[in-house]
């Protein structure tokens, strides 16, 4: 059974980089279509892997002139919301049941979200019809330190018929 990512890959893998990243992030903005009017942007993106990223521009900022904490989080649960559902069969949906966030300090310019999954979590991800994990990811600012310590739990559960 192919997942929606090995599809994706099969179809982008003909084209050059920048193209594959603006094809997922199109695709994302088209499926959710909250993430598609932030300016999120796919910046890559492999089997349990993928790289996201927000400027810093106007209608994503924050009084003090930071990407605004909605955004960032915004990021991090699209970056790992993003990998998991890209890795799931497509009878099955991811849900996002625990988020936390946690600003360590001020973020400097555009942000990045790198979210992954361990071969186990790609196991179970393909192989049972529900279950759930914590996916990891790093949140960096332009300077390459981590203003955010994220924690995001995903459920996969069966798609209603």
């Amino acid at each position: 059974m192919s997942t929606l990512l090995e599809r994706f890959l099969r179809v982008a893998d003909h084209l050059p980089a920048p193209l594959r990243s603006a094809a997922l992030t199109r695709v994302m903005g088209t499926a959710v279509p909250y993430v598609g009017t932030t300016g999120i942007v796919v910046e890559s993106f492999t089997h349990g892997r993928i790289v996201v990223r927000l400027a810093n521009d106007r209608r994503v900022r924050n009084h003090i002139g930071g990407v605004h904490a909605g955004a960032t989080t915004l990021l991090a649960e699209t970056a790992t919301g993003l990998l998991v559902g890209l890795e799931l069969p497509d009878d099955v949906v991811p849900v996002i049941k625990t988020l936390e966030v946690s600003f360590v300090r001020r973020g400097e310019g555009a942000m990045r979200a790198e979210a992954t999954l361990t071969e186990a979590q790609r196991a179970r991800l393909r192989s049972e019809p529900k279950g759930e994990f914590e996916v990891a990811v790093v949140v960096t600012d332009e300077s390459g330190r981590e203003p955010v310590k994220a924690r995001m739990l995903w459920a996969w559960v069966p798609k209603r018929r």
